[in-house]
């Protein structure tokens, strides 16, 4: 079974990376494409500063388009666990409601997938492979 599995070794981790970084690009350009429209309400709402509505929209952007292609991927990776941690207790710790229930603990995964990936890096066809082995 393990060689069979072997044969999907250099596919899992860019298969990986897109698979974590669909969300955060798909929220960081839907969110800078608003313009913050009844975002930033949300985010006071929840006791966080509307001002940091930008950073965090760049940064969901940036961080998923870096994980994908594989750039700094062990501290995008650190980076993310982090916002995913902090994102689940400020927006999704209501335990009442099953949908912030699923949302808290799809943050825990993503968490958990990202500390992964900061351990073993972005894997075969990542950017920092290319920067490493001096390629250009």
């Amino acid at each position: 079974m393990d060689n069979l599995l072997s044969k999907f070794d250099p596919f899992a981790a860019p298969l990986g990376r897109l698979f974590l970084s669909i969300i955060f690009i798909g929220a960081g350009f839907a969110k800078v494409a608003s313009g913050g429209a009844g975002m930033v309400e949300y985010m006071e709402a929840a006791g966080v500063p509307g001002f940091l509505f930008w950073p965090a929209a760049i940064f969901e952007l940036l961080a998923g388009i870096a994980i994908l292609i594989g750039f700094k991927t062990r501290l995008v990776a650190f980076l993310l666990a982090g916002f995913c941690l902090v994102t689940a207790v400020l927006f999704h710790a209501d335990f009442a409601d099953q949908m912030q229930q699923t949302m808290f603990l799809k943050n825990l995964a993503m968490a958990g997938a990202f500390l992964i990936l900061m351990r073993f890096g972005g894997g075969e066809f990542a950017l920092d492979n290319r920067a490493a082995s001096g390629d250009s």
